[in-house]
């Protein structure tokens, strides 16, 4: 009975995750990155990183990076520094959530 209850929770929690940030928010936020990282999160050119799919916690350490300085693009530290904490928790869930 334990192992069933362990399985059924595990498969619940993989069908429908927690996202920290707000996606709604998130999308909305999204408008700007498109150009280069495609609408849907799928770029366009194999110049910039997919960001479709990848996980939250990733994208929202990268975007801290760039705006911290830590990780250095003079484009994407441009696109970072004015986002708020909770811009990039939204953006990071946004795009997790894309497939």
């Amino acid at each position: 009975m334990k192992k069933l209850t362990i399985a059924v929770a595990a498969t619940v929690m993989m069908a429908s995750p927690v996202f920290a940030g707000d996606i709604a928010k998130g999308k909305e936020k999204s408008v700007t990155c498109g150009a280069c990282h495609g609408v849907t999160g799928i770029s366009p050119s194999p110049m910039y990183p997919n960001l479709a799919g990848q996980q939250e916690q990733y994208l929202y350490k990268q975007l801290k990076d760039f705006k911290s300085g830590a990780r250095k693009d003079q484009m994407m530290s441009g696109m970072a520094i004015p986002l708020t904490d909770e811009d990039m928790k939204n953006l990071a869930a946004y795009y997790a959530s894309l497939k």
